[in-house]
């Protein structure tokens, strides 16, 4: 629910509050958390929402208080992300407690040397992307990211950040992940060529993310104390203080860990590639589709660890207990830091500022392939979700794009358009931000100098070829 305030001033109160949160955590070091509930707080009042919740009358909708859009955006923000994280934490730590993690990242080293490890890695992720959203896929894999830079003796920006770059690319522009498929239900787009461009589109982007990677990486980022407390101590099952690795006790096998890691992200892909087959409503498309929900997929996972890592190898259920447990402080930081970044991003919606960068955008006339991208990217900016700003846009520009009358494949690259748009400028609203930049160890300043730039570079390749494929193909 927009504020009644005109474009300009929404447009203006949008980049003050983006840059006094950047004040207040780059400058003056505030902790993110704390600094993203402040800035929302100033900004809904500044924008003109009401102090508290306006019910719903005869005439107009009801309107969210300020503190009631937080509220929303936060809870909506966690109902996605808190259990995943938690859980994934919970999997990873049995993982790298069990000495698991070094004997694949070790077994894997000597298969493809050093040099191709990276290579391997960010190929990986861009085929479990496909099926695996980009919050649940990058998390599962934190644990062979750090497996790996530590055999290499690596900072985890280096495996990270191009794995995380090519999933997040192949999130915003290939079914079935929802901001794209909601698009294209929205402009009438057919899915088969969304995403069949999509993926030929995303191999070159994915090239492009690996080699980019190395570019950004050629700078040495400290990593922040929280992220190098966990990195330090993963791993080091040997010298734990939890008593691992008891003498005579032998780490798993790298086929064990490969298995554990597979299983839920098999049982995602069931979800999303089998169940559909059947019609809603079944019992198999029922089931299929609770075996697919990520939750329940780690849920599977971490039973199976529970077995295989744990009670086959001797351990007590209290071991087993405290070892889930001490994954959890660290999981709390992110869980928190994400879902306030949520509640920004709701602030901004419900007042309309993200909707008043658009609406100013296409009205200037500019070609409407290049208006989808620019307005998509800049929802993006403005509200942190990739989802929204894909939806929000095309059905702002859903008149002018049925306007064109246009067949389906080039209405197809209009929807990439507006998905590659949502893929730049992450930044501090987006929760997908504070994931990559926690479990990789970059600060926020750091994080808006690699992982904004990255993400905008990525973004804008892929619109270039999508705008070079509209051009070079017939109109049918």
């Amino acid at each position: 629910m927009s504020t009644t305030y005109p474009l300009p001033v929404l447009i203006l109160i949008g980049l003050a509050g983006i840059g006094l949160l950047l004040f207040l955590v780059v400058r003056l070091k505030m902790q993110a958390f704390y600094a993203l509930i402040l800035v929302s707080i100033i900004v809904g009042i500044a924008a003109g929402l009401p102090l508290t919740t306006i019910a719903a009358t005869d005439t107009d909708p009801e309107r969210l208080g300020v503190i009631q859009a937080i509220i929303a955006g936060v809870g909506g923000t966690l109902g996605s992300v808190a259990v995943l994280v938690a859980l994934g934490s919970m999997l990873g730590k049995i993982i790298e407690i069990s000495g698991g993690a070094d004997a694949l990242a070790g077994r894997f080293t000597s298969w493809l040397g050093p040099g191709r490890v990276g290579i391997a890695l960010t190929a990986a992720a861009a085929i479990l992307a496909i099926p695996v959203f980009f919050d649940a896929g990058f998390i599962i894999l934190i644990p062979i990211i750090y497996a790996f830079s530590k055999a290499a003796g690596l900072n985890p920006i280096k495996f990270g950040l191009p794995i995380a770059g090519i999933m997040l690319a192949i999130h915003v522009a290939v079914p079935p992940h929802p901001g794209i498929v909601g698009g294209a239900a929205i402009l009438g787009a057919d899915v088969g060529w969304i995403t069949i461009i999509g993926l030929l589109v995303s191999i070159p982007i994915a090239v492009v993310a690996y080699f980019l990677g190395k570019v950004f990486n050629r700078h040495e980022y400290a990593m922040i104390p929280a992220t190098r407390k966990m990195f330090d101590s993963f791993g080091t099952a040997a010298e734990s203080r939890d008593g691992t690795l008891a003498d005579g006790e032998k780490a798993p096998g790298a086929g064990t860990i490969i298995g554990l890691i597979v299983l839920p992200l098999a049982l995602i892909m069931v979800g999303t590639t089998i169940a559909p087959l059947f019609e809603a409503g079944t019992t198999w498309n029922g089931i299929l589709s609770l075996i697919g929900q990520p939750i329940f997929a780690l849920v599977v996972a971490i039973g199976a660890a529970m077995y295989a890592l744990g009670v086959k190898r001797g351990w007590s259920a209290t071991k087993l207990g405290e070892v889930m447990e001490s994954a959890l402080p660290a999981a709390a930081i992110i869980i928190l830091v994400t879902g306030a970044g949520g509640g920004f991003g709701r602030i901004l919606t419900e007042t309309g500022i993200g909707g008043a960068v658009a609406e100013s955008l296409a009205s200037t006339g500019i070609p409407v392939l290049v208006a989808v991208f620019l307005i998509s990217l800049i929802m993006r900016a403005s509200v942190g979700s990739a989802t929204v700003a894909i939806t929000t846009t095309a059905g702002l520009l859903l008149p002018a794009v049925s306007a064109m009358g246009l067949d389906s494949v080039h209405l197809a690259l209009v929807a990439l358009a507006i998905g590659y748009g949502s893929l730049g400028l992450s930044h501090v609203n987006d929760s997908g931000f504070w994931i990559v930049t926690r479990y990789l160890g970059l600060s926020v300043k750091d994080g808006l100098k690699v992982w904004t730039p990255f993400t905008t570079i990525l973004g804008v390749l892929g619109f270039g070829l999508v705008a070079g494929l509209y051009v070079a193909i017939p109109a049918g």
